[in-house]
């Protein structure tokens, strides 16, 4: 009998074993900082749980550039991963190549439609079937500021971007770089359309998402290329190509006023151990404070090989979604869950502030979709304002009106 119950117990095993279709993920992303690191390494843990192999695919580049250069090679070759970090129209532009899993099961069960916002569960879609899993919701629209650096230049946070100016150049005078920046396009383009927000939501929408040519030459656009390149004078030397979460440290170290920068760099605050409200404060960008341009992080789903690969895929779009993963992603990303209705209590100010903002610009036409992060047009047009942006930034003797000309010629030329 004991050896009749041990063999038993041994084919019970072998059956659990069997029927857990443990299956493998690779998962092509580009979250390597600090903050970063930590949240990504949350589903991770939360996928081998599940008995699933995770095999990490990480492209380091703030913007993910480098990591849709591999992406488009691997997808070509046949060999794509399961899963990538992939957003906005670029999500669209993949689906229509028929490269991506169809989700809606998983939708279903987890009631997605309901648990999401409108603006996020549209994101996730293509012709109408959900293909991508989103992980949270960023407010690029920022402002983190280093208040003992204000403390000993004498100056106070700008609500204006004419305050900037001000407050800049008593900070510079005072032996501290006011703007912590660095010279890549994707940054250059935050920065750019954190100023180009100033003008309003109507005059944002025109310029970056209907891409009015009227907007795009407009005396308003002129203006905001004449302030950004005065931006210029109050970065320090060494900005160019520096990665944005060095430029970060710049402002947790004391080195640097303010950064103008999406709310993953709070998660490098907390990775330093700082804490919102005393080390560091969060404001948004001058002149937006009733404006949220936001940035859906995402994994969309790419077709695999394998029943246990296939089940592994729908694990992963499901535990994505789930309060534990949403909740613990984004306490150490800095950003705001992509679920509804979430529990506020272990989230800090900067947070609170991003949730109010969010709920609230979405009912009044101010939630508008970064044009810098890939949430506003496609990347061919991206790319061309990209440009543009960056060459007018670094070229001193380029004019406001000469960029303005440029822009609406590349827009046009890339539509």
């Amino acid at each position: 009998m004991k050896k009749l119950a041990l063999s038993l117990t041994a084919v019970a095993i072998s059956i659990s074993a069997a029927t857990t279709h443990a299956g493998e993920v690779e998962v092509l992303h580009w979250w390597t900082s600090g903050g970063e690191a930590a949240s990504i390494n949350v589903l991770k843990g939360l996928m081998e749980e599940e008995g699933h192999t995770w095999k990490d695919f990480a492209v380091a580049g703030g913007a993910g550039e480098s990591a849709m250069t591999v992406l488009k090679s691997r997808a070509i070759s046949g060999n794509p991963p399961a899963g990538a970090q992939i957003k906005g129209p670029t999500i669209q532009e993949w689906g229509d190549l028929g490269f991506l899993s169809n989700l809606d099961d998983v939708a279903k069960q987890g009631e997605w439609d309901s648990v999401l916002p409108q603006v996020v569960s549209n994101t996730m879609k293509h012709e109408g079937h959900y293909v991508a899993a989103p992980v949270n919701v960023h407010r690029v629209n920022w402002l983190w500021a280093n208040p003992e650096v204000f403390r000993k230049s004498g100056a106070s946070i700008p609500s204006t971007w004419k305050q900037f100016i001000t407050e800049a150049d008593k900070i510079k005078a005072a032996g501290f770089t006011p703007l912590a920046h660095g010279g890549q396009a994707w940054q250059d383009a935050t920065l750019f359309e954190a100023i180009a927000l100033e003008k309003g939501s109507e005059f944002y929408y025109n310029a970056f998402v209907a891409l009015s040519d009227d907007t795009l030459r407009s005396d308003d656009m002129v203006d905001v290329f004449r302030t950004f390149k005065k931006t210029r004078d109050y970065v320090d030397t060494g900005f160019s190509g520096r990665d944005w979460n060095i430029a970060t440290s710049m402002v947790i170290n004391g080195d640097a006023a303010m950064q103008i920068m999406g709310d993953w760099a709070k998660g490098e605050f907390t990775a330093a151990g700082k804490k919102a409200g005393i080390d560091y404060v969060c404001f948004p960008a001058p002149g937006t404070s009733d404006m949220f341009t936001f940035n859906i992080d995402s994994l969309a789903m790419f077709k695999v090989k394998g029943t246990d690969n296939q089940k592994a895929q729908q694990d992963l779009a499901r535990l994505i979604l789930e309060p534990e993963f949403q909740e613990t992603f984004n306490l150490n990303k800095g950003s705001i869950p992509a679920r509804l209705n979430m529990s506020r209590e272990k989230f800090d100010s900067c947070a609170h502030s991003s949730m109010d903002s969010f709920l609230a610009s979405s009912s009044t036409g101010n939630l508008l979709p970064s044009m810098a992060h890939g949430m506003a047009a496609s990347s061919m047009v991206q790319g061309a304002i990209y440009d543009v942006v960056t060459n007018y930034f670094n070229n001193e003797s380029m004019t406001a009106e000469e960029a303005v000309d440029k822009l609406a010629r590349a827009v046009k030329a890339s539509m």
